[in-house]
């Protein structure tokens, strides 16, 4: 099969590239190659490259970025998705459509399930996301939109690497207690999501480790596992830490419909320590 992975020098998009390559003929390509915001050249690329299956991952995630620049947000994300939807339509391209859990405005007193309402409630990013979901919805038969949520990876700036490097340096710490989402492994998604792409069950998914937790008992699973259990996190709220874009407080994703098809990921317990283990962090 015919594969263009957008977004190929990201967390999630080299990971597929990577992947993919063993049984597919993939094409990545990231900004360097190709401006999503340009419709007639997006238009023109697809054309000529002729794909079956279009993974798009590229996105501006910087939330505070585009709490800052909404405009930028919903050119790159909302329209730029809308040009990928736009030249998978035009020469009958299957989409997957990589999303997030801040679709939901996290007022759940439990999990999100893939077809529960959604609601970006005053978060740009989450806006332009959120637009982006309707654009594959409407212009691509065959779609999947795939969420997930705190994604960590190796080889680029994540919460875990980001939890350690205080830890080494002795700064102290504060993390919020009241954001609760699923951390996920970018390797997990990955290999869940070629599974899910084989299957060809077009529809809405949650790739995500199974589980809960706040920023802060990720970050002190963390440091316990790396060999930090004596040093001290102190615990704030989300009022507590101001920041242009404020998150969902409660943003927990359920795989529900990828698991009736058989494909499960592991806890985000045991994903955090395979992370660890694989970057020779973990604790002895």
């Amino acid at each position: 099969m015919r594969i263009l992975v957008t977004g190929a020098r990201g967390q999630l998009g080299r990971l597929l590239v990577e992947r993919l390559s063993q049984a597919h003929t993939v094409t990545g390509i990231d900004i360097q190659e190709l401006d999503l915001t340009n419709q007639p050249e997006t238009q023109r690329f697809i054309t000529d490259l002729q794909p079956e299956l279009v993974i798009h991952c590229a996105a501006l995630t910087n939330v505070d970025y585009c709490a800052e620049h909404p405009d930028d947000a919903l050119t790159v994300n909302g329209y730029g998705t809308q040009h990928i939807a736009l030249g998978c339509q035009a020469v009958g391209a299957a989409m997957v459509h990589i999303s997030t859990n801040e679709v939901f405005d996290g007022t759940n007193t439990g999990a999100y399930l893939e077809y529960d309402r959604t609601h970006p409630a005053g978060n740009a990013y989450a806006y332009s996301k959120w637009v982006a979901e309707q654009m594959v919805r409407d212009l691509v038969p065959r779609h999947m939109i795939v969420r997930f949520s705190w994604l960590f990876a190796h080889g680029g700036k994540n919460f875990i690497h980001a939890i350690l490097n205080r830890a080494a340096s002795g700064q102290p710490m504060r993390v919020v207690t009241n954001e609760v989402a699923v951390p996920t492994y970018a390797n997990d998604v990955a290999e869940a999501l070629e599974k899910l792409i084989e299957t060809r069950h077009y529809g809405i998914y949650h790739l995500v480790n199974e589980g809960r937790a706040s920023r802060w008992t990720f970050a002190r699973h963390i440091l316990d596992l790396a060999g930090y259990q004596n040093t001290p996190i102190e615990k704030i709220t989300v009022a507590e830490y101001p920041r242009p874009s404020r998150p969902p407080e409660y943003s927990v994703l359920r795989n529900f419909a990828a698991a009736r098809l058989g494909i499960q990921l592991r806890t985000w317990q045991e994903a955090v320590a395979a992370f660890l283990n694989a970057e020779g962090l973990l604790a002895k």
